[in-house]
């Protein structure tokens, strides 16, 4: 039995999503790149390559582990890029995507022989969170000006428009696509462009998701402005195929009943903690309620509050499901928290160690 805390990605879960990806991408047109941001996770790039067509990036480190891990096309992007690296950037990514007119200038000499594009804000989003909102008041991610952006569309050849953000409606999702086209449609119908990305936080690969409804739409894009349509799913690609499994450490009663597990929101979990969400756990028919608590210092440092059909005793496992995003890429070593190891439940199964993190890794994080 594995130790825990530990990630546990079910690989046959993982493949339902891959399959809702190669529907769209069959169906549309469009292709579809791992958004690296919000899940980096290699060991099941092998998987994954299978159903995608690359990567994209928001990082040099994110740029050079899409090209050597997964393979296919590699987009590049970040909010700025720094003298010392953009060389590098190049090197590892098929398309590089500026954030602002600024880079695009400033890099205009080094990156003259690479498919460049650049990305526009279109002042909406489906973000519920002002800390996630593309869109919000002053924001720097991406140009707005449509006349300073027409001054330099020579100098690129597709646009990036990100403004989704866990959006499972699929009208919402038609309406900001109308009003961005309604916007930018000048832009989007110049003879330079010949392909834009959607960005991701669509959430097609949900249960229920209009499908069919979500291709036509995609295809029609596509086809008014005879561009190459690409989507960056994250979430949409590994959503509801990995686990965090804990172990129960201690429990208390402190006027609610109170569970401690081996874990901590702030080190494996920290979107809980950013967004004051609860992680989710296989709903329960039981009565009995804990509060589910990390073993950190923090005060908050709680994962929600969960039914039982028995009373939580020291050593019980738990398992938090939906953990892949934004978590392995985020988890860090606050207060010394062992870090969860990473596991495959292989398609036949069985489950595999695939990789644990030790005291040496706590040491080699410092100075």
């Amino acid at each position: 039995m594995i130790k825990t805390p530990y990630y546990l990605i079910d690989k046959a879960a993982l493949l339902g999503n891959m399959e809702k990806i190669a529907y769209v991408r069959k169906h549309s047109g469009a292709k579809a790149l791992l958004a690296l941001k919000c899940f980096a996770t290699w060991s099941v790039f092998d998987l994954m390559s299978q159903y995608m067509d690359g990567t994209t990036s928001s990082s040099l480190n994110e740029v050079k582990l899409g090209k050597l891990k997964f393979g296919g096309e590699t987009h590049a992007y970040s909010v700025a890029y720094a003298d010392d690296e953009i060389a590098e950037v190049l090197a590892h990514s098929d398309k590089i995507i500026f954030n602002s007119i600024s880079q695009l200038t400033r890099f205009a000499d080094a990156a003259q022989h690479q498919v460049r594009g650049l990305r526009l804000n279109p002042g909406v989003s489906s973000s519920e969170f002002i800390i996630a909102d593309p869109a919000r008041p002053f924001s720097r991610l991406g140009e707005w000006d449509q006349e300073k952006v027409a001054e330099v569309i020579e100098q690129i050849s597709g646009f990036m428009i990100h403004n989704n953000c866990e959006n499972n409606d699929f009208a919402l999702f038609d309406d900001m696509l109308n009003k961005i086209e309604a916007q930018f449609s000048d832009l989007l119908s110049h003879p330079n462009i010949s392909w834009v990305s959607l960005g991701g936080g669509i959430h097609f690969t949900g249960e229920g998701y209009p499908l069919d409804a979500f291709c036509a739409r995609l295809t029609a894009f596509s086809e008014r402005y005879g561009v190459q349509v690409y989507l960056e799913p994250g979430e949409a690609a590994i959503t509801n195929s990995c686990s965090l499994e804990v172990t129960v450490l201690d429990t208390l009663y402190n006027g609610k009943q109170l569970a401690i597990v081996d874990s901590s929101i702030e080190a494996h979990m920290l979107d809980l903690l950013i967004y004051r969400e609860s992680a989710k756990m296989i709903p329960s028919q039981g009565e009995l309620e804990y509060m589910v608590c990390g073993k950190s210092c923090l005060a908050g440092d709680i994962f929600g509050t969960f039914t039982f059909e028995q009373p939580l005793k020291v050593g019980d496992r738990l398992s938090f499901i939906d953990a892949a995003g934004y978590t392995m890429v985020k988890k860090n070593w606050f207060n010394g928290v062992n870090m969860p190891a990473i596991a495959l439940r292989q398609l036949d199964g069985t489950i595999e160690l695939v990789k644990e993190f030790s005291f040496e890794d706590f040491v080699d994080s410092l100075s």
